[in-house]
């Protein structure tokens, strides 16, 4: 099942992808995909329903971060080796945790906006894992049991912020526009083998990234226990697993994102995205927080009994 949000930001309303991939509107059947419709009891109640019965939504539409309501934005550093490597870092005995700010997420499409000063903006194609349900102190065997599903993140980063101004990674990874999340949240039983997944990366069409999960150092079941050792982790949290290699500052020279760039990233099964790179612009970014700051912090809405 491929679950959406789609519309204006700050007024995504909730869809899904059916078998011919059109886009159907489930604003009849849960107010929002997020934290209060994550369960497994829900997802199932959903997995049910009749699709072609459903709305179909005509036209073209923007698609929102496929989950409302993320509490926590977790993302893992140097989970492949290659890219380790390529960073001219050690490999790590123990996953690398750090987090990304929530006010980073926006949709698959949206445009990616420098920082104000920006230099070195850099790309990272990632496997997102969405929680489903309360996890503290979990076992790996039973880790996976707690995933509502998967996504496809783009962990933007600014490597000078990142690494250059002391202190920890969430400098450089947590800048407006940097957590583009989406298009779809796809479950569990319609991925298959999470860690089978290829995923790529292009930029103005020019292979960039090229990857694997089967290459992770820590797989999915690993993270989710490890992190829930740390933090309690909640409904529609989302684990980013960490990027292949390819990243911009390890080419020779370097190459980092510029203004008028165009972003295209995809994982098997999970959909693409494609970002326009714009500079910064005070306005855009006072208008574009306007917009998503009354979605992002209002109370989760109640569920809506599903309809068969």
């Amino acid at each position: 099942m491929k679950l959406v949000r789609y519309g204006k930001p700050g007024q995504e309303k909730p869809g899904l992808i059916d078998a011919e991939g059109k886009l159907r509107d489930l604003s009849g059947v849960v107010a929002d995909i997020g934290p209060n419709t994550l369960d497994d009891k829900t997802l199932n109640k959903l997995a049910k329903l009749k699709t072609q019965n459903l709305p179909l939504v005509k036209g073209k539409q923007r698609l929102g971060c496929p989950v409302s309501h993320v509490t926590q934005f977790i993302a893992i550093g140097l989970n492949y080796v290659d890219h380790a490597k390529e960073a001219g870092m050690p490999i790590p005995k123990e996953p690398v945790v750090f987090l990304k700010a929530n006010s980073s997420i926006q949709g698959p499409d949206d445009d990616v906006m420098l920082p104000k000063g920006s230099k070195k903006g850099d790309w990272e194609v990632e496997l997102g894992i969405v929680i489903g349900k309360k996890a503290s102190y979990v076992s790996q065997k039973d880790a996976l049991d707690y995933v509502a599903g998967y996504c496809v993140v783009n962990d933007v980063s600014e490597r000078e912020y990142q690494l250059e101004r002391g202190g920890t990674w969430d400098k450089g990874k947590g800048c407006e526009t940097f957590g583009p999340v989406g298009p779809w949240l796809v479950t569990p039983e319609e991925v298959g083998d999470v860690q089978a997944l290829g995923l790529w990366l292009d930029v103005n069409g020019e292979p960039m990234q090229r990857g694997n999960t089967s290459n992770m150092i820590f797989d999915c079941a690993t993270l989710v226990s490890y992190v829930s050792q740390f933090m309690c982790l909640l409904p529609g949290d989302i684990i980013t697993t960490g990027t292949p290699p390819g990243v911009g500052m390890a080419k020779t020279p370097p190459r980092f994102l510029r203004e008028g760039d165009v972003v295209t990233l995809g994982i098997d099964g999970l959909g693409q995205q494609r970002h326009r790179v714009i500079a910064w612009d005070a306005k855009r970014s006072s208008e574009a927080e306007q917009e998503r700051a009354p979605h992002r912090w209002r109370l989760a809405p109640p569920l809506r009994q599903p309809q068969q």
